[in-house]
C-alpha cells in the first residue's frame, strides 16, 4: 500500500517564479543583437556611451553604500565570509548554506542541516540586501543557495536596535547583482551517492537595469543523515530545485527599484533503519521489514521582495521594501509501515503564506551623531493539516484491536508581527563610538505577547591594531508558528497515538537579557586574533523537539534558562594564502518546562522541573579550521570540524562522542581550444571516511539517530560565457 499523494496548491508567486526561471537565457539574446545594431564592443564603443556605463556603476556602487549605512553592527561581532571565501572552499559554491556557515566560530551542526548560533536553538534570522526574510516551517531543506551571494556577515552578541525576533544570529546576505558586460555560467556536477547537479546562471545590464539570475538542479542518494552508520543509506534520495533572480533599474541619480525572486523546491525520502522489531499488529499484514518504508516529505518555498531605495539631500537614506513568502511541508507516511512499527500514520501539511513590509532610514544629523529609525509589519496565514490513522488503545496504551481508526485535525490562523525601533550611533570621540536605542514589538499568534527592548553597544578603537567592544540588549524572541493545539491532544485519547499526559499550556515568547564583551587585534599587517565572551540569562526559553515520527517540529518552553561562553577567532591573509581557525566554549541550561507538556515522558518532566538540564544543542566545544592557497590557475583548499558531541540519554544528562571532519578540494581552469576557458574542481567530503554519529535517538525532543556522511568524492566542471 503506497502512501497517498499530496496536492499542492498553485501559489500567486509560483507564476512570478515559473516565469522568472522559463525567462532568464532569452535576455542576453536580446542583449546580443542589441550590441551587433548599436556596436557596444569594447573596442568600437563611443567614449559617451562607455562613459554612461561607467555612470551607471558609480550611481549603483553608491546606492550599495547608503543602504549598507542603514545598517550598523556597534556593539556586536561580526563574522564576514566573502564569495572569494566560498569560491576557495573544497566545494566552491556548491558548498550547502549550512556548511558555509559552519566555518564562522560558535557554530554547531545539528540533524537536518539544523545550525545552533551561541547555544540557542535555530534561532537565525536572514536578510538579504537588508530585508528580513521570513522564515520557513522547520524542516531539513536548504532554503538559500550561496551561489548567488557576493557576501555574508554573521552579526552574533548584542544587537543593535534594529535586529530583532531572531537574534541568536543575522545571516545578513549581499547579493550579486550582475556585471556591466552581459555574462554567465553553467556548470555540472557529479560524484559519490550518485550526485548528478546542474548549474547556471546569467547576469548583466541594459542601460539603467541591472540583473543576475541562477538556477540549479540537484539529485542524489542521501538527502539526509543516515540513521544508521553504513556508506550507502537505504531508501534516501532527493531531488532539489534552486532558482534566484535580483533585478535593479536605476531612477534618477539617487534612486533604486530592486526585485528579488527566489524559490526551492524539494522532495526527500525519509532513510530507513533494517532490522527494527514490530511493536504492533496490523490485520493482514504478519510481515513488513523496517527497510521497505516509503516515508517521504516534500518542502517548498517561493519569496519575492520589492525594494525602493533613495536619499533625500545628503543627510538621509532610506529603503522602503514589501516581501511574500510562500512555504509548505508535507510529510507523507508509509500507511502499513508507520502503523505497524510506531502505532500512528500521519499524513501531515504546514503552509504559511507570509506577506509584509519593512522600512529602514538613517539621518547623518551631524557628524558626531546618526539617527536610524525602522518599522516592521507582516502578516502571515497559517495552515495545518493532519490525517492520522492509529489504532484503539486501553487507558495504559495498550492497542486493543488490529484495525486501524482515522482522525483528522485542521487548524487555522493568521499570526501578525509589528515592530519599530529608534537609535542614535554617536562617535562620541575619534576613538569611541556609541550606539544607543530600542525597539517595541507586538506578536499576536497562537501567543500574544509585546515588549520594549533597550540597546546598548560600544566600540573603542584602543590603537590602530586594536579594538574592544561591548554590549547589552533586551531580546524578544516570538515562538514559531508551527504550534499543535488541543484538540490535536483531544483526539487521539485512547488511540496508540496518545500522549503521556494531556497537559499543552500555551508557548510563550522567550525574553532575555544579553551581555558581550571582545577584543581583537592586528598582530600584522596579515594576522588578526580575537577574543569573545558572551552571557544570557532568559526567561520562557525557547526549544524545539522532534515529537513522533514526521521530521516536524514542535517548540516548547523552559521556566528559566542561561547561555554562557567564549569564542577565539583567528584570520591570515598574505598573498595568494588565507587561513583561519575558530574555537567556541558553549554551555546552555534550562530548568522547568512550562508549555507543550504532553510532548515528554512524565518522570523525564519531573526530573526537569527541579533540575538545571543541557538543552539537547548544548555542545560544550565547537571548532573550526580552513586554508586555501592559489597557484598559477590553481586553487588548493581544506577545511575542518570539530565538535565535542551534543546531548543524549534521559533528560539530556549525557553527551555523544567528539568528531573531526575534514574535506579538501582542488580547482585549476584549463584553456582549452574547443571551449576556451574551463574549471575543473575535485573535492572530497570527509576525506578520513570518519564515522560519527550527530545525534542517537535519545534526548529531549530527538528521533531516530543519525550519522555524519561518510567519504564522498565530488567532480565538478563550470564554463564561463
Amino acid at each position: 500500500m503506497r502512501p497517498s499523494s499530496t496536492r499542492h496548491p498553485v501559489h500567486p508567486l509560483s507564476f512570478a517564479i515559473a516565469l522568472l526561471f522559463t525567462a532568464p537565457f532569452s535576455i542576453p539574446v536580446f542583449a546580443a543583437e542589441n550590441a551587433g545594431n548599436t556596436g557596444s564592443d569594447p573596442s568600437t564603443t563611443p567614449a559617451s556611451a562607455q562613459e554612461k556605463v561607467a555612470q551607471v556603476e558609480v550611481k549603483a556602487k553608491r546606492l550599495d553604500q547608503a543602504r549598507n549605512g542603514l545598517s550598523v553592527e556597534t556593539g556586536g561581532s561580526s563574522y564576514r565570509i566573502s564569495e572569494k571565501d566560498i569560491a576557495n572552499m573544497p566545494q566552491g559554491d556548491s558548498t550547502p548554506m549550512n556548511q558555509v556557515l559552519l566555518q564562522a566560530p560558535g557554530v554547531a551542526q545539528d540533524s537536518y542541516g539544523q545550525l545552533h548560533v551561541r547555544g540557542d536553538h535555530d534561532d537565525l534570522q536572514y536578510r538579504i540586501d537588508g530585508v528580513i526574510l521570513p522564515e520557513s516551517i522547520s524542516g531539513f531543506g536548504q532554503t538559500l543557495d550561496p551561489s548567488f551571494i557576493k557576501s555574508i556577515n554573521l552579526l552574533t552578541g548584542t544587537l543593535p536596535a534594529q535586529y530583532g525576533y531572531r537574534t541568536a544570529g543575522v545571516v545578513d546576505i549581499q547579493t550579486k547583482t550582475g556585471a556591466v558586460d552581459n555574462s554567465g555560467s553553467l556548470g555540472i556536477s557529479m560524484g559519490s551517492n550518485n550526485t548528478r547537479e546542474v548549474m547556471g546562471s546569467v547576469s548583466g545590464s541594459q542601460g539603467n537595469l541591472n540583473y543576475f539570475l541562477n538556477g540549479s538542479f540537484l539529485t542524489n542518494n542521501i538527502g539526509i543523515e543516515n540513521p544508521t552508520s553504513s556508506k550507502s543509506p537505504i531508501h534516501d534520495t532527493t531531488d532539489q530545485f534552486k532558482g534566484f533572480g535580483y533585478f535593479s533599474y536605476l531612477v534618477g541619480d539617487a534612486s533604486r527599484v530592486s526585485l528579488i525572486l527566489g524559490s526551492t523546491n524539494s522532495r526527500f525520502q525519509i532513510p530507513n533503519s533494517p532490522g527494527q522489531p514490530m511493536n504492533f499488529q496490523l490485520a493482514g499484514v504478519p510481515n513488513y521489514p523496517s527497510e521497505n518504508l516509503t516515508e517521504s516529505q516534500d518542502e517548498i518555498t517561493h519569496y519575492g521582495v520589492l525594494s525602493f531605495q533613495s536619499s533625500i539631500g545628503d543627510q538621509f537614506d532610506y529603503q522602503l521594501s514589501a516581501f511574500s513568502r510562500y512555504t509548505s511541508v508535507n510529510f507523507n507516511p508509509d500507511n502499513i509501515g508507520d502503523l505497524i512499527y510506531t502505532g500512528v500514520a500521519s499524513q501531515i501539511a504546514r503552509s504559511g503564506w507570509a506577506n509584509g513590509l519593512q522600512a529602514d532610514g538613517s539621518y547623518r544629523l551631524n557628524p558626531e551623531h546618526t539617527i536610524r529609525v525602522g518599522a516592521f509589519y507582516s502578516r502571515e496565514s497559517l495552515d495545518n493539516q493532519s490525517n492520522v490513522l492509529t489504532f484503539p488503545a486501553d487507558d495504559s496504551g495498550n492497542q486493543t484491536s488490529d484495525q486501524p481508526v482515522p482522525y483528522n485535525v485542521t487548524n487555522k490562523k493568521t499570526a501578525y508581527l509589528e515592530g519599530i525601533y529608534l537609535q542614535d550611533e554617536w562617535k562620541a570621540t575619534d576613538k569611541l563610538t556609541i550606539n544607543y536605542g530600542g525597539r517595541y514589538d507586538h506578536v499576536d499568534a497562537y501567543v500574544t505577547g509585546d515588549q520594549f527592548s533597550p540597546r546598548l553597544g560600544a566600540v573603542y578603537q584602543l590603537s590602530p591594531e586594536t579594538m574592544l567592544h561591548a554590549g547589552y540588549a533586551r531580546y524578544f524572541t516570538p515562538p514559531p508558528m508551527e504550534l499543535v493545539s488541543n484538540d490535536t491532544i483531544a483526539a487521539s485519547v485512547g488511540t496508540t497515538n496518545a500522549p503521556a499526559n494531556t497537559l499543552n499550556d500555551p508557548v510563550k515568547s522567550e525574553s532575555s537579557n544579553a551581555y558581550d564583551i571582545g577584543i581583537s587585534h592586528k598582530f600584522t599587517p596579515q594576522l588578526t586574533m580575537g577574543l569573545d565572551s558572551y552571557y544570557k540569562q532568559v526567561t520562557n526559553l525557547l526549544d524545539e523537539g522532534q515529537f513522533g515520527s514526521a521530521l516536524l517540529y514542535t517548540p516548547f518552553n523552559y521556566a528559566k534558562g542561561k547561555v554562557y561562553g567564549v569564542e577565539l577567532t583567528a584570520n591570515y591573509h598574505d598573498k595568494n594564502f588565507s587561513a583561519y581557525g575558530n574555537l567556541a566554549r558553549a554551555t546552555a541550561l534550562g530548568k522547568d518546562i512550562t508549555s507543550s507538556q504532553y510532548t515528554f515522558d512524565n518522570d523525564e518532566l519531573a526530573y526537569i522541573s527541579n533540575h538545571e538540564v543541557h538543552l539537547d544543542h548544548d555542545q560544550m566545544l565547537t571548532a573550526s579550521a580552513g586554508m586555501s592557497y592559489q597557484w598559477h590557475g590553481t586553487t588548493c583548499s581544506a577545511d575542518a570540524l570539530y565538535g565535542s558531541g551534543l546531548r543524549s540519554g534521559f533528560a539530556n544528562t549525557e553527551h555523544l562522542p567528539s568528531y573531526v571532519v575534514m574535506n579538501a578540494g582542488v580547482s585549476h581552469d584549463f584553456q582549452t581550444r574547443e571551449f576556451g576557458e574551463i574549471e575543473g574542481r575535485f573535492s572530497v567530503v570527509n576525506l578520513f571516511d570518519h564515522i560519527y554519529e550527530i545525534r542517537d535517538g535519545s534526548g529531549i525532543g530527538v528521533g531516530a539517530p543519525q550519522y555524519g556522511a561518510r567519504r564522498e568524492l565530488l567532480f565538478a566542471v563550470s564554463k564561463k560565457f
